[in-house]
C-alpha cells in the first residue's frame, strides 16, 4: 500500500487529529481551525475540509475492514430504519441497520423510500455482514417487499417499542448533521454518514456499562488504533 500522506506537508498525525474531530465531534469546520489554532497549529478550514473528504472514507475502510475481520458486530438481531435528511428543499432518506448493541453495520442514502431502496439496502448489508438471525423493522410495506425477493419475511419482527435501539443510534448522527447544517447532495451525504458511522464504532466504548478504569483502557487502545490507521 503507497503512503496516502506522501504529498502533504503536514504530519500524518495532525491530519488524522483534524479528521477525527470533525467527524467524532459535533463541530463546525471552522471551530476545528480555532481548536488547533489554539494548539499552534495553523490551518484553514477549508484544509479541514479537504482532509475529511479525502482521508476520511479511508480511515472508515480500514476501520470497517478490522472490526469485521474481528468479527465484533452481532448477526442475532438488526434493527432496521430510516433518517428523513433535507438535501436542497428535498426529502431524502437515510436507511440504517445496527445490532443488538448499537453497533451501526451498514448505511444507505437515497432519493425514494420505496422496495427497490430497502432491497438494495438489504443486500448491501448482507453482503458484508451475512444473514441475521432476527430484524427489527417499523411498518413500512417496503421491507416486507424486499424481504419477499430475498426469501426470509419469516425472519421480521415489527414492534411498536422492539425498534428503540435503531431510533436511538440515530442521535449521534443527528447531532452531527445538525453542526453541518445541511447536506449538498446525495453522494456528501452517504459519504459523510458511512464515514460518521464507522467512526463512531470505533470511538463507542459504552461508558455506562464498564467501570472507568475498563473505560479508560479502551479509549486509550481506540486512540491508539486510531493513529495507527494508513500508518
Amino acid at each position: 500500500m503507497k503512503n496516502p500522506f506522501r504529498y502533504f506537508n503536514s504530519s500524518p498525525e495532525v491530519i488524522r487529529l483534524a479528521v477525527m474531530m470533525y467527524i467524532r465531534y459535533p463541530l463546525s469546520l471552522r471551530q476545528v481551525e480555532d481548536i488547533l489554532s489554539e494548539r499552534g497549529i495553523d490551518i484553514c478550514h477549508e484544509t479541514v475540509r479537504f482532509w475529511w473528504n479525502r482521508f476520511g472514507p479511508l480511515f472508515a475502510a480500514e476501520i470497517r475492514k478490522r472490526r469485521v475481520s474481528r468479527y465484533l458486530h452481532s448477526n442475532w438481531r438488526w434493527h432496521l430504519d430510516e433518517v428523513f435528511v433535507w438535501i436542497n428543499g428535498e426529502t431524502h432518506y437515510l436507511w440504517r441497520a445496527v445490532d443488538h448493541e448499537g453497533e451501526v453495520l451498514e448505511v444507505f442514502a437515497t432519493k425514494r423510500r420505496d422496495h427497490k431502496a430497502a432491497l438494495k439496502f438489504l443486500k448491501r448489508a448482507m453482503k458484508r455482514y451475512g444473514h441475521p438471525a432476527s430484524i427489527v423493522t417499523d411498518r413500512l410495506r417496503s421491507y416486507r417487499a424486499a424481504m419477499n425477493v430475498i426469501g426470509n419475511t419469516a425472519d421480521q419482527t415489527c414492534d411498536r417499542w422492539l425498534n428503540n435501539r435503531a431510533e436511538n443510534s440515530h442521535q449521534p448522527f443527528r447531532r452531527r448533521e445538525g453542526a453541518m447544517a445541511t447536506f449538498r447532495d446525495v453522494k456528501t451525504l452517504q459519504k459523510f454518514a458511512a464515514t460518521h458511522a464507522s467512526t463512531h464504532n470505533h470511538f463507542n466504548h459504552e461508558r455506562h456499562l464498564n467501570r472507568r478504569d475498563i473505560f479508560k483502557q479502551d479509549r486509550a487502545a481506540a486512540l491508539v488504533e486510531w493513529y495507527q490507521l494508513a500508518a
